[in-house]
């Protein structure tokens, strides 16, 4: 599916994964070792990742204020755009899914969970979790401050209710 589309739009699937990852993750893991992470690719690839995207105007690059070595990725509007163009790219699994009788869905989740977390555990699967059960997260640090009361210490930033949602490749679990 995700070869289809990029054919259609002129995307590699890294592309694609990296443009959804860009609109998803949290603000501070969008960098070029974030994006690394999330495509199980080196710093390298996920640099060449970029670069096309760049070239593309999808995606601009902007070096961290407190360290210039970390590359923040911004997606541009035109990138914003497209991602709005690539959200249903899951559909038809989507529909797929939905279509099944429940007690068939139901089989189909625990089927499912129990793949993953036996490819997890052999190393092939990398899960990214949410904040709420990491290490680094700090609920409620900064709790006067509406727009981030909550803290990761991972990027030493305050965090938004919102944020604490969304895919973090650099979860770590609090069983750790």
């Amino acid at each position: 599916m995700l070869r289809l589309r990029g054919k259609a739009t002129q995307l590699s699937p890294a592309q694609i994964q990296a443009l959804l990852f860009l609109q998803y993750a949290r603000p501070g893991v969008c960098t070029i070792g974030g994006l690394a992470k999330r495509l199980s690719a080196t710093y390298a690839t996920a640099s060449g990742v970029a670069d096309a995207l760049e070239n593309k105007g999808l995606v601009k690059r902007k070096p961290l204020a407190e360290d210039q070595r970390i590359i923040k990725l911004i997606l541009t509007s035109k990138g914003i755009h497209e991602v709005e163009g690539l959200e249903d790219v899951l559909k038809d699994i989507e529909v797929a899914v939905e279509s099944l009788p429940q007690v068939d869905q139901q089989a189909l989740l625990r089927a499912t969970q129990s793949m993953v977390r036996q490819l997890q555990d052999a190393g092939h699967v990398q899960v990214y979790e949410m904040c709420w059960n990491c290490q680094f997260f700090q609920r409620e640090a900064h709790p006067n401050d509406a727009q981030g009361p909550h803290h990761c210490a991972f990027v030493d930033a305050p965090l938004r209710e919102a944020y604490t949602y969304l895919e973090c490749p650099d979860f770590v679990s609090l069983n750790s």
